[in-house]
């Protein structure tokens, strides 16, 4: 005689193991803190969105770090939910970094329909002096952005009513021991801030720490800001470094007075013990050269280090 046949009951317990292990592999807990890149290019047209990025704490977008051109277009590619985008960190008023601000802020309050506050960070103004330009305080530019007499004044109650909370970060003074100052502390989410150097534009470094990682933004920086980098940075696990030019004497000089070369980006990285590094915020120049730019940030950093892309995402 054959083998008997195997009752429906016997396969159970296999089956049900098999689906119980395929329901824990997708119900596993998301990271604690990612980074999902809408930007990594600089204000040239070359087919990458300007900087830009949503930190998601525990899988949900929380925090908004810049807002450059094509961002926009970028946030719905990503299809990420925005019922809790409420964060907005601004590390310098330049086009390229904040022009898509509007419609972000637009994106946010129709993805709603319930009232929005606002928490934005950014840095401190100054007058025009001499050739040097004026540049707003963020107060100001969210003012001439959203206030009363604002440029896009309805959106505070064009969907939902919005209302924005906004905090000047400190100016940059020539100390680099100056402290970080704590931006935002709440539900263990801790985020910091210390005062970067970007030519006559003010500027701010931010760190993110929550749940054990930890994400630093550097912004665009020249060499004065690097002590202060260097500082804020310290062991976190993830450093999102601009990188604009090439060693010196391979981009054209006046860059030098905005950007810093790949191989302070190497040595600060190395002096700070950063876990990994992410190129951004990417120039023709530093793809057509990626090569180069590894070698020199390897001569002083041994760890790893990636070049962004647009909806790349990425786990500290």
């Amino acid at each position: 005689m054959g083998k008997p046949l195997r009752s429906p009951g016997s396969l159970w317990p296999a089956a049900i193991l098999l689906g119980l292990a395929a329901g824990l592999a997708h119900a596993a807990p998301p990271p604690p803190l990612d980074v999902v890149v809408l930007g990594s290019g600089g204000p040239g047209a070359t087919g990458r969105a300007s900087s830009s990025y949503i930190v998601r704490l525990d899988g949900m977008p929380r925090i908004l770090v810049d807002a450059g051109s094509g961002a926009f277009v970028r946030l719905g590619e990503a299809q990420l939910p925005l019922d809790g985008l409420d964060v907005i960190l601004l590390t310098h008023l330049h086009v390229d970094h904040a022009a898509e601000l509007p419609g972000i802020i637009k994106a946010r309050a129709v993805s709603a329909g319930h009232p929005i506050t606002f928490q934005v960070y950014g840095p401190p103004g100054h007058p025009a002096h001499g050739d040097v330009p004026s540049f707003p305080s963020t107060t100001r530019f969210m003012d001439l952005l959203f206030g009363r007499a604002g440029a896009f004044a309805y959106l505070k109650d064009f969907a939902a009513p919005i209302t924005f909370r906004v905090v000047n970060l400190p100016a940059y003074q020539a100390a680099p021991n100056l402290p970080a100052a704590t931006a935002l502390s709440a539900a263990g989410l801790d985020i910091r801030a210390v005062p970067g150097h970007h030519g006559d534009a003010p500027a701010v470094i931010y760190r993110i720490d929550h749940g054990g990682r930890s994400v630093v933004f550097s912004g665009d920086i020249d060499p004065a800001g690097l002590p202060a980098l260097g500082a804020i940075s310290q062991g976190a696990d993830l450093l999102v470094f601009n990188c604009v030019v090439l060693d010196p004497p391979g981009s054209p000089a006046v860059l030098y007075e905005l950007h810093s070369p790949p191989r302070d980006i190497g040595a600060v990285a190395e002096g700070a013990h950063v876990g990994r590094v992410l190129l951004s915020h990417l120039s023709p120049a530093v793809e057509s050269h990626e090569s180069e730019v590894s070698a020199s940030i390897a001569a002083h950093y041994p760890g790893p280090v990636t070049y962004a892309h647009d909806g790349m995402r990425v786990i500290p």
